[in-house]
């Protein structure tokens, strides 16, 4: 290549780059524009922010305090929760003492109430039971003497003891 064509190439390539700069200018032009008519349109808003963000301010100072407050009277909230359930248990746990107790007595009485009704049937058996067996058994050997002294004088038919047995 010779150096003619050389510099044709370079001056074509420095016409290209300065088109470049001058359209990348107009676009930085444009740009800041626009940035310019967005400032304009939110420098309006700009008081309305700052008075949202104070007053969010506000509102989270406030949020802090009351959450402190809750927390602090949830805090004790628990506290006289847990010295209730501690009266809670103590009470449950002297009445189950308590119950045990009483059922151990009842246990206890109805042992010896069982007892003594053993001794008052065993007393019934042996006072009264033995006696009036014994009577029972002179009352059918006094029966059976006078029906045998009764047969002797009685010419009737005599029953069998089959006979008997369905009379």
């Amino acid at each position: 290549m010779d150096q003619q064509n050389l510099l044709i190439i370079m001056a074509a390539f420095v016409v290209i780059s300065a088109i470049a700069l001058c359209i990348q200018a107009g676009f930085l032009f444009a740009i800041f524009k626009a940035i310019k008519g967005m400032e304009a349109k939110t420098a309006p808003l700009i008081p309305k922010v700052d008075a949202l963000v104070e007053s969010s301010r506000a509102a989270i100072e406030e949020s802090r305090t009351q959450i402190h407050d809750i927390t602090h009277k949830t805090g004790e909230i628990l506290d006289v929760t847990r010295k209730q359930l501690a009266r809670v248990d103590e009470v449950l746990e002297d009445a189950a003492s308590r119950a045990r107790v009483q059922m151990d007595r009842a246990e206890m009485v109805l042992d010896d109430t069982m007892n003594r009704a053993q001794e008052t049937v065993a007393l019934v058996h042996s006072g009264i039971m033995k006696p009036l067996r014994e009577i029972q058994g002179v009352q059918a050997g006094v029966r059976a003497a006078l029906n045998f002294l009764m047969r002797g004088r009685h010419n009737g038919p005599v029953a069998t003891a089959d006979e008997e047995m369905f009379i």
